[in-house]
């Protein structure tokens, strides 16, 4: 009867805990709701998720021909799906997606969907952790796996429609969007972040073509900066800066994260770097506050 009773107590206990760990709703500092973790699909059918989820479901109209001829190919893949129910790429995207994939009778169970954070303590970050190590730096983010490894991933907007775009990955003709982040993230997760800075010049070459604008980057950094890897950040931001080395938002956003790390005197540099490129009294004001925080 113990035995019993105490199967009984665990098993509720696991399944309270998985109820919990599952379609996590978080309250912002503005208190609104967003979702955190694994989420499915009948959450995003819910108030207030509904007001954007099934009015942008509704209103999509998937590629027949398209959707008959991914069919097949498309059953033995897994997905993963990173988005933020607070972003306005992914209330857009993430509808859309499901409608594809409904419509190409996808099961869902090979469906994984993980909402992320936005405040910046756990920026892009889910509650499972199940971001980590896959470059999440922007949402919406599709990943394809087959046979357990990553084939291809779309990430923020498909560059014809979800279903195309899905084509082409199963074809093996696709190239996602923001291939210097690829190529960076890739750097940083093989090589010292000295790598950067010594190979500068060939990279800078290579990437200049492919690079749509210094925003890229940045966003990448703030996604390595709030995980903890300062470091790579910085190195980061550092080669944003070579790439874009007339725009002044690049050396302010490095002297932002200098400043927040305590290198006051290498943010100052930079801050004053900026200032070549947009005279902006918000910035001379920084200037001497930090040279006054030296003294």
């Amino acid at each position: 009867m113990k035995k019993t009773l105490l199967l009984f107590i665990f098993l509720s206990i696991g399944a309270t805990t998985f109820a919990q760990s599952f379609n996590q709703e978080i309250t912002n500092t503005k208190g609104t709701p967003n979702l955190t973790g694994k989420i499915n699909f009948q959450k995003l059918n819910t108030t207030p998720y509904q007001t954007w989820f099934s009015k942008n479901y509704d209103a999509y109209t998937p590629n027949k021909e398209v959707t008959a001829n991914i069919k097949t190919n498309l059953q033995t893949y897994t997905i993963k799906a990173f988005l933020g129910t607070w972003c306005g790429d992914s209330k857009r995207e993430v509808p859309k997606f499901y409608k594809v994939l409904n419509a190409s009778n996808f099961p869902l169970n090979r469906l994984t969907t993980i909402a992320v954070e936005a405040d910046r303590e756990h920026y892009k970050q889910s509650v499972g952790g199940e971001h980590e190590g896959l470059n999440i730096h922007k949402v919406p983010t599709f990943i394809f796996y087959k046979d357990g490894k990553e084939v291809n991933r779309i990430v923020e907007s498909p560059k014809k429609t979800i279903e195309e775009d899905i084509s082409d990955i199963l074809s093996g003709k696709y190239t996602p969007n923001y291939p210097t982040v690829t190529k960076i993230n890739t750097i940083i997760t093989t090589h010292e972040t000295d790598y950067l800075s010594e190979n500068s010049e060939s990279l800078v070459k290579e990437l200049r073509t492919i690079s749509k604008n210094l925003y890229e980057l940045n966003t990448y950094a703030n996604v390595l900066f709030f995980a903890g890897k300062e470091k790579e950040a910085l190195a980061v931001l550092k080669f944003n800066t070579l790439l874009f080395p007339k725009e002044a938002d690049t050396y302010i956003s490095l002297a932002n994260k200098l400043a927040v790390t305590k290198n006051t005197s290498e943010a100052i540099t930079y801050y004053e770097r900026s200032l070549d490129f947009n005279k902006d009294q918000k910035i001379n004001i920084k200037i001497q506050e930090l040279k006054k925080s030296l003294q």
